[in-house]
C-alpha cells in the first residue's frame, strides 16, 4: 500500500483533514459527518466509511478520471491510519 500525505487544518475541528496523492496530485477531502455539516460538490466522487460509532465522508477534490482504486487506497489508508480497522466502505449513504 502506498503512502500519503494529510493535511490537517490549524483549528482543531476532528476529522477535516485532507488525504493528498503525491503521484496522482488527487486529494480527498475527511468530513465527520456527526460534527460537521456535509454538502455534497458536483462531478466529485464521494464514498462513506461507517466504523463503530463514527461517520465519515470522503470526497475527492479535483478528480479527473482518477481509477476509483486509488481513491478507496486513499480512504483504507486513512482508516487504518486512525485505527478504524473495522471500518467499512459504502459507496452511497449508509
Amino acid at each position: 500500500m502506498s503512502n500519503y500525505l494529510i493535511s490537517i487544518p490549524n483549528a482543531e475541528s476532528v476529522k477535516s483533514e485532507v488525504i493528498h496523492d503525491p503521484k496522482s496530485k488527487l486529494k480527498v477531502k475527511v468530513f465527520d459527518i456527526l460534527k460537521s455539516r456535509f454538502q455534497p460538490s458536483q462531478g466529485e466522487v464521494r464514498f462513506f466509511v461507517t466504523a463503530n460509532d463514527e461517520v465519515l465522508a470522503f470526497e475527492t477534490r479535483g478528480y479527473k478520471k482518477h481509477r476509483e482504486l486509488l481513491i478507496l487506497q486513499m480512504i483504507s489508508w486513512y482508516c487504518s491510519y486512525l485505527g478504524l480497522f473495522e471500518a467499512r466502505i459504502h459507496p452511497n449513504w449508509p
